[in-house]
Protein backbone atom coordinates (compact mmCIF):
# COMPACT_ATOMS: atom_id res chain seq x y z
CA UNK A 1 0.00 0.00 0.00
CA UNK A 2 1.05 3.19 -0.77
CA UNK A 3 0.83 6.67 1.57
CA UNK A 4 0.35 9.90 1.13
CA UNK A 5 2.50 11.76 4.31
CA UNK A 6 1.93 15.53 4.62
CA UNK A 7 4.56 17.36 6.79
CA UNK A 8 2.42 20.78 8.15
CA UNK A 9 4.42 23.81 10.02
CA UNK A 10 2.37 26.83 10.61
CA UNK A 11 3.27 30.32 12.76
CA UNK A 12 2.08 30.06 16.44
CA UNK A 13 -0.09 33.42 15.23
CA UNK A 14 -2.86 34.12 14.59
CA UNK A 15 -4.23 30.14 15.94
CA UNK A 16 -7.13 30.35 13.56
CA UNK A 17 -4.85 29.37 11.03
CA UNK A 18 -3.61 26.13 13.22
CA UNK A 19 -6.55 25.40 14.21
CA UNK A 20 -8.73 25.37 10.74
CA UNK A 21 -6.18 22.84 8.97
CA UNK A 22 -6.26 20.66 12.49
CA UNK A 23 -9.83 20.61 11.44
CA UNK A 24 -10.13 19.94 7.88
CA UNK A 25 -7.19 17.53 8.03
CA UNK A 26 -9.62 15.68 10.89
CA UNK A 27 -12.81 16.00 8.68
CA UNK A 28 -11.02 14.36 5.64
CA UNK A 29 -9.85 11.22 8.04
CA UNK A 30 -6.32 11.86 8.44
CA UNK A 31 -4.43 10.48 10.82
CA UNK A 32 -1.69 11.92 12.68
CA UNK A 33 1.66 10.60 13.72
CA UNK A 34 4.71 12.07 15.85
CA UNK A 35 5.17 15.63 15.04
CA UNK A 36 3.61 17.16 12.99
CA UNK A 37 2.89 14.70 9.98
CA UNK A 38 -0.16 12.94 9.03
CA UNK A 39 -0.84 10.56 6.64
CA UNK A 40 -3.74 9.11 4.20
CA UNK A 41 -3.37 6.10 1.89
CA UNK A 42 -2.68 6.97 -1.55
CA UNK A 43 -5.96 7.61 -3.69
CA UNK A 44 -6.86 9.74 -6.44
CA UNK A 45 -9.08 11.68 -3.76
CA UNK A 46 -6.71 11.87 -1.02
CA UNK A 47 -3.94 13.64 -3.16
CA UNK A 48 -6.70 16.17 -4.34
CA UNK A 49 -7.43 16.95 -0.58
CA UNK A 50 -3.94 17.04 0.13
CA UNK A 51 -2.97 19.01 -2.39
CA UNK A 52 -5.68 21.72 -2.00
CA UNK A 53 -4.64 21.80 2.04
CA UNK A 54 -0.97 22.17 0.97
CA UNK A 55 -2.00 25.56 -1.36
CA UNK A 56 -3.97 26.67 2.03
CA UNK A 57 -1.50 26.44 3.90
CA UNK A 58 1.03 28.13 1.93
CA UNK A 59 -1.03 30.91 1.38
CA UNK A 60 -1.39 31.17 4.91
CA UNK A 61 2.28 31.48 5.35
CA UNK A 62 2.86 28.24 6.90
CA UNK A 63 5.10 25.30 5.07
CA UNK A 64 3.85 22.09 4.09
CA UNK A 65 5.90 19.23 2.25
CA UNK A 66 3.61 16.11 0.32
CA UNK A 67 5.48 13.28 0.84
CA UNK A 68 4.30 9.56 -1.16
CA UNK A 69 5.85 6.74 0.62
CA UNK A 70 5.58 2.63 -0.06
CA UNK A 71 6.41 2.50 3.70
CA UNK A 72 7.17 3.79 6.82
CA UNK A 73 10.08 1.95 8.88
CA UNK A 74 8.88 2.30 11.87
CA UNK A 75 5.26 0.57 11.57
CA UNK A 76 3.90 -2.28 9.14
CA UNK A 77 0.76 -1.69 7.20
CA UNK A 78 -1.22 -3.72 9.83
CA UNK A 79 -0.08 -1.08 12.64
CA UNK A 80 -1.03 1.81 10.47
CA UNK A 81 -4.42 -0.02 9.63
CA UNK A 82 -4.72 -0.37 13.27
CA UNK A 83 -4.57 3.49 14.21
CA UNK A 84 -6.93 4.60 11.39
CA UNK A 85 -9.44 1.89 12.48
CA UNK A 86 -8.76 3.09 15.96
CA UNK A 87 -9.56 7.29 14.67
CA UNK A 88 -12.79 5.69 12.95
CA UNK A 89 -13.97 3.28 16.03
CA UNK A 90 -14.97 6.59 18.40
CA UNK A 91 -17.19 7.79 15.58
CA UNK A 92 -19.14 4.31 14.66
CA UNK A 93 -19.22 3.80 18.73
CA UNK A 94 -21.27 7.21 19.14
CA UNK A 95 -23.09 6.65 15.86
CA UNK A 96 -24.44 3.08 17.76
CA UNK A 97 -25.19 4.76 20.72
CA UNK A 98 -27.55 6.88 19.41
CA UNK A 99 -29.23 4.64 17.27
CA UNK A 100 -29.85 2.28 20.52
CA UNK A 101 -31.27 5.66 22.39
CA UNK A 102 -33.70 5.84 19.15
CA UNK A 103 -34.26 2.69 19.31
CA UNK A 104 -35.42 2.66 22.92
CA UNK A 105 -37.61 5.90 22.39
CA UNK A 106 -39.21 3.99 19.62
CA UNK A 107 -39.85 1.18 22.46
CA UNK A 108 -41.00 2.91 25.23
CA UNK A 109 -43.92 4.61 23.09
CA UNK A 110 -47.14 3.09 23.34
CA UNK A 111 -48.26 5.11 19.95
CA UNK A 112 -47.52 5.19 16.25
CA UNK A 113 -48.73 9.05 16.19
CA UNK A 114 -46.66 11.38 14.52
CA UNK A 115 -45.73 13.43 17.94
CA UNK A 116 -43.67 9.96 19.05
CA UNK A 117 -42.52 9.20 15.57
CA UNK A 118 -41.55 12.29 13.61
CA UNK A 119 -38.77 13.52 16.26
CA UNK A 120 -37.29 9.43 15.85
CA UNK A 121 -37.51 9.68 11.93
CA UNK A 122 -36.02 13.61 12.44
CA UNK A 123 -33.00 11.71 14.42
CA UNK A 124 -32.24 9.29 11.83
CA UNK A 125 -32.02 10.71 9.36
CA UNK A 126 -29.21 12.93 10.88
CA UNK A 127 -27.78 9.55 11.88
CA UNK A 128 -28.22 8.69 8.26
CA UNK A 129 -26.02 11.92 7.26
CA UNK A 130 -23.49 11.11 10.21
CA UNK A 131 -22.87 7.57 9.01
CA UNK A 132 -22.56 8.26 5.56
CA UNK A 133 -20.27 10.72 6.41
CA UNK A 134 -17.92 8.83 8.60
CA UNK A 135 -18.05 5.73 6.05
CA UNK A 136 -17.09 8.04 3.11
CA UNK A 137 -13.41 8.84 5.36
CA UNK A 138 -13.26 5.62 6.43
CA UNK A 139 -10.48 4.38 3.83
CA UNK A 140 -9.36 1.08 5.19
CA UNK A 141 -12.97 0.01 6.04
CA UNK A 142 -13.46 -0.54 9.49
CA UNK A 143 -14.81 -3.42 10.88
CA UNK A 144 -17.25 -1.38 12.79
CA UNK A 145 -18.35 0.67 9.51
CA UNK A 146 -20.55 -2.97 8.56
CA UNK A 147 -22.28 -2.71 12.43
CA UNK A 148 -22.64 0.25 12.27
CA UNK A 149 -24.96 0.73 8.87
CA UNK A 150 -26.38 -2.79 10.30
CA UNK A 151 -27.50 -0.97 13.56
CA UNK A 152 -29.21 1.93 11.59
CA UNK A 153 -30.73 -0.29 9.60
CA UNK A 154 -32.29 -2.82 12.51
CA UNK A 155 -33.97 0.80 13.59
CA UNK A 156 -34.58 2.33 10.19
CA UNK A 157 -37.14 -0.89 10.05
CA UNK A 158 -38.53 -0.70 13.73
CA UNK A 159 -39.72 2.82 12.88
CA UNK A 160 -40.95 2.05 9.37
CA UNK A 161 -43.39 -1.22 11.50
CA UNK A 162 -44.22 1.48 13.77
CA UNK A 163 -44.99 4.48 11.31
CA UNK A 164 -47.43 1.49 9.41
CA UNK A 165 -49.46 0.72 12.25
CA UNK A 166 -52.18 3.94 11.96
CA UNK A 167 -52.49 4.03 8.96
CA UNK A 168 -52.98 0.32 8.31
CA UNK A 169 -56.93 0.57 8.40
CA UNK A 170 -57.28 3.76 6.02
CA UNK A 171 -53.88 3.37 3.55
CA UNK A 172 -54.30 1.63 0.17
CA UNK A 173 -53.55 -1.80 0.73
CA UNK A 174 -50.36 -3.17 -0.07
CA UNK A 175 -50.92 -4.48 -3.39
CA UNK A 176 -52.57 -1.29 -4.40
CA UNK A 177 -50.75 0.21 -7.00
CA UNK A 178 -50.32 4.48 -7.62
CA UNK A 179 -53.06 5.45 -9.49
CA UNK A 180 -51.96 6.76 -13.07
CA UNK A 181 -50.75 10.47 -13.04
CA UNK A 182 -49.64 10.15 -9.31
CA UNK A 183 -47.30 13.36 -7.94
CA UNK A 184 -44.01 11.36 -6.70
CA UNK A 185 -43.08 13.49 -3.74
CA UNK A 186 -39.22 13.01 -2.96
CA UNK A 187 -36.69 15.10 -0.57
CA UNK A 188 -34.84 18.32 -2.46
CA UNK A 189 -31.72 18.17 -3.49
CA UNK A 190 -32.02 14.44 -5.13
CA UNK A 191 -29.12 12.35 -5.79
CA UNK A 192 -28.20 8.77 -7.50
CA UNK A 193 -30.76 6.55 -5.86
CA UNK A 194 -33.93 9.46 -6.13
CA UNK A 195 -32.95 10.34 -9.71
CA UNK A 196 -32.94 7.00 -10.78
CA UNK A 197 -35.80 6.03 -8.96
CA UNK A 198 -37.78 9.27 -10.66
CA UNK A 199 -36.36 7.84 -13.82
CA UNK A 200 -37.70 4.55 -13.32
CA UNK A 201 -40.69 5.75 -12.15
CA UNK A 202 -41.35 7.91 -15.36
CA UNK A 203 -40.01 5.20 -17.97
CA UNK A 204 -41.37 2.07 -16.93
CA UNK A 205 -43.88 2.73 -14.64
CA UNK A 206 -46.03 5.47 -15.27
CA UNK A 207 -45.50 8.08 -18.16
CA UNK A 208 -47.91 10.58 -16.76
CA UNK A 209 -45.98 10.40 -13.17
CA UNK A 210 -45.08 13.89 -12.20
CA UNK A 211 -42.41 14.86 -9.64
CA UNK A 212 -42.30 17.10 -6.67
CA UNK A 213 -39.81 17.64 -3.49
CA UNK A 214 -40.88 18.42 -0.07
CA UNK A 215 -39.86 18.37 3.69
CA UNK A 216 -39.63 14.32 4.75
CA UNK A 217 -42.34 14.96 6.98
CA UNK A 218 -44.54 16.68 4.70
CA UNK A 219 -44.01 14.34 1.37
CA UNK A 220 -47.13 11.52 2.34
CA UNK A 221 -49.51 15.33 2.57
CA UNK A 222 -48.08 16.07 -1.44
CA UNK A 223 -47.86 12.92 -3.30
CA UNK A 224 -46.99 9.63 -3.28
CA UNK A 225 -43.20 9.57 -1.17
CA UNK A 226 -40.14 7.79 -2.20
CA UNK A 227 -36.81 7.43 -0.88
CA UNK A 228 -38.08 8.95 2.36
CA UNK A 229 -37.22 7.40 5.90
CA UNK A 230 -40.38 5.21 6.41
CA UNK A 231 -41.67 5.20 3.16
CA UNK A 232 -43.05 1.70 1.21
CA UNK A 233 -41.07 2.94 -1.48
CA UNK A 234 -37.64 3.68 0.00
CA UNK A 235 -34.93 1.57 1.32
CA UNK A 236 -36.07 -1.94 2.43
CA UNK A 237 -33.59 -4.73 3.98
CA UNK A 238 -30.32 -3.88 1.74
CA UNK A 239 -31.82 -2.70 -0.72
CA UNK A 240 -31.80 0.77 -2.31
CA UNK A 241 -34.74 2.91 -3.38
CA UNK A 242 -34.42 1.67 -7.32
CA UNK A 243 -33.98 -1.74 -5.81
CA UNK A 244 -37.57 -1.85 -3.91
CA UNK A 245 -39.39 0.04 -6.86
CA UNK A 246 -38.00 -2.87 -9.31
CA UNK A 247 -39.47 -5.80 -6.89
CA UNK A 248 -42.75 -3.83 -6.05
CA UNK A 249 -43.77 -3.21 -9.89
CA UNK A 250 -42.29 -6.91 -11.04
CA UNK A 251 -39.79 -5.42 -13.47
CA UNK A 252 -37.56 -8.03 -15.01
CA UNK A 253 -35.43 -6.17 -17.69
CA UNK A 254 -32.10 -7.29 -17.80
CA UNK A 255 -30.35 -4.17 -18.11
CA UNK A 256 -32.62 -2.57 -15.21
CA UNK A 257 -31.49 -4.94 -12.86
CA UNK A 258 -27.75 -3.59 -14.01
CA UNK A 259 -28.79 -0.83 -13.31
CA UNK A 260 -30.41 -1.61 -10.04
CA UNK A 261 -26.83 -2.93 -8.85
CA UNK A 262 -25.34 0.34 -9.91
CA UNK A 263 -27.19 2.49 -8.30
CA UNK A 264 -26.92 0.06 -5.33
CA UNK A 265 -23.02 0.60 -5.45
CA UNK A 266 -23.23 4.09 -5.93
CA UNK A 267 -25.29 5.31 -3.26
CA UNK A 268 -25.08 2.66 0.08
CA UNK A 269 -21.08 1.70 -1.14
CA UNK A 270 -21.56 -1.90 0.90
CA UNK A 271 -19.57 -3.61 -1.43
CA UNK A 272 -22.09 -6.37 -2.05
CA UNK A 273 -22.21 -5.80 -6.01
CA UNK A 274 -18.28 -5.04 -8.12
CA UNK A 275 -20.15 -2.45 -10.85
CA UNK A 276 -17.12 -0.68 -11.92
CA UNK A 277 -19.69 1.72 -13.79
CA UNK A 278 -21.02 3.12 -9.91
CA UNK A 279 -18.29 5.44 -9.60
CA UNK A 280 -18.11 7.26 -13.29
CA UNK A 281 -22.41 7.98 -12.72
CA UNK A 282 -21.42 8.66 -9.68
CA UNK A 283 -19.03 11.34 -10.10
CA UNK A 284 -21.33 12.64 -12.98
CA UNK A 285 -24.71 13.27 -10.79
CA UNK A 286 -22.49 15.09 -8.53
CA UNK A 287 -21.29 17.27 -10.99
CA UNK A 288 -24.61 17.97 -12.35
CA UNK A 289 -25.72 18.73 -8.49
CA UNK A 290 -22.63 21.00 -8.10
CA UNK A 291 -23.52 23.33 -11.32
CA UNK A 292 -27.72 22.97 -11.51
CA UNK A 293 -29.48 24.80 -8.25
CA UNK A 294 -33.00 24.20 -9.55
CA UNK A 295 -34.04 20.89 -8.30
CA UNK A 296 -36.62 20.44 -11.24
CA UNK A 297 -33.85 20.49 -13.51
CA UNK A 298 -31.19 18.31 -11.68
CA UNK A 299 -33.75 15.63 -11.86
CA UNK A 300 -34.79 15.84 -15.53
CA UNK A 301 -30.86 16.05 -16.43
CA UNK A 302 -30.03 13.09 -14.36
CA UNK A 303 -33.01 10.87 -15.82
CA UNK A 304 -31.14 11.62 -18.85
CA UNK A 305 -28.19 10.46 -18.14
CA UNK A 306 -30.15 6.52 -16.98
CA UNK A 307 -31.44 7.37 -20.87
CA UNK A 308 -27.98 7.16 -22.01
CA UNK A 309 -26.93 4.28 -19.42
CA UNK A 310 -29.98 2.03 -20.56
CA UNK A 311 -29.18 2.46 -24.45
CA UNK A 312 -25.53 1.75 -24.13
CA UNK A 313 -26.43 -1.21 -21.68
CA UNK A 314 -28.67 -2.45 -25.09
CA UNK A 315 -25.38 -1.86 -27.25
CA UNK A 316 -23.39 -3.74 -25.00
CA UNK A 317 -25.73 -6.79 -24.76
Amino acid sequence: MRWLTLLVSLPPTPTRHRVGVWRKLKRMGAVKLKGAAWILPETPETIELFQWLVQEIQSSRGEATLMRVDRIDTMTDEQLTALFHRERAAEYQSLMRACREVRAQLDRSTTAHRASVEPARARLERLKRELDRIQSIDYLESPLGRRARVRWETVSKRLQTMAARPRAATRQPHHALPPSGSTWVTRPRPHIDRIASAWLVKRFIDPHARFAFADPTDAAKKGIPFDILGAEFGHHGEDCTFETLLKRFGLKDRRLRIIAEIVHEADLRDGKFSRHEASGVDLAIRGMAATLHDDDELLERGMAVFDGLYEALKQKS
